[in-house]
């Protein structure tokens, strides 16, 4: 039950991230679930854990690490566009 709660809030922080950015994440669903995940790790590893937590998941620098990968990666795929 755990697992799929985490993966529920992977993909809203995700999603939320797209979002605040105005950015979609390519994959759909999947890769909004992968931006909240990995961004739920390198919140982690920078911010370490403060505020609410849900499914092991510190909601704050979760989100702030999502954002960062998206942004990241939006880069990196325009940058790939331009060749």
């Amino acid at each position: 039950m755990t697992v799929i709660l985490y993966l529920i809030v992977g993909g809203v922080l995700g999603w939320l991230a797209g979002f605040i950015l105005g950015k979609d994440m390519p994959g759909g669903i999947i890769g909004n679930i992968i931006a909240g995940i990995v961004g739920a790790w390198i919140g982690g590893e920078l911010l370490g854990s403060f505020g609410p937590s849900v499914a092991g998941m510190a909601i704050i620098p979760a989100l702030i690490g999502a954002i960062i990968f998206i942004f990241v990666l939006s880069l990196i795929m325009r940058s790939t566009r331009k060749w």
